[in-house]
């Protein structure tokens, strides 16, 4: 249990800081394709969207790209009712390599932050209204 808590720390600060993070999948042997290797991961990340299904309660339009770079990893036939992000994924390059398949996960995570838990726009430098009118009495 304490491991799976300090791995759940270490995740949610890099997904809250927008940084890399290195997700766990496995390579099998070397004729396997990027999906397949990912597909373990994706189908643990669809469960989970599932069990806390507060993601996918969120504006669906803003959703779209970062769930189809997730769920072109699985198969057509398991997406139902989804016929957006099916198409969505049909305009998607499916990934030469791992690197690109595990990148694609990360970055659309990241996304998904960005719906999820936005950061805060830095204020910009702030001046004191533009007066309107004449003067007040007194001033010239």
């Amino acid at each position: 249990m304490a491991l799976a808590k300090r791995r759940h720390q270490e995740l949610n600060r890099a997904i809250a800081e927008r940084q890399w993070f290195d997700p766990w999948v496995f390579e099998l042997e070397d004729e396997a394709e990027p999906s397949e290797v990912v597909f373990p991961w994706v189908a643990g990340f669809a469960l989970a969207t599932d069990v806390f299904p507060e993601l996918m309660r969120q504006d669906a339009s803003e959703l779209l790209e970062p769930l189809a770079a997730l769920f072109m990893h699985l198969d057509p036939d398991d997406l139902e009712d989804a016929d957006d992000l099916l198409e969505e994924i049909e305009t998607l390059e499916p990934p030469s390599n791992l690197e690109e398949a595990v990148e694609g996960l990360v970055s659309a995570c990241l996304l998904l932050a960005d719906v999820t838990r936005p950061q805060p726009r830095p204020e910009a430098a702030r001046r004191p209204p533009a007066r309107r009118g004449p003067p007040t009495r007194g001033r010239y």
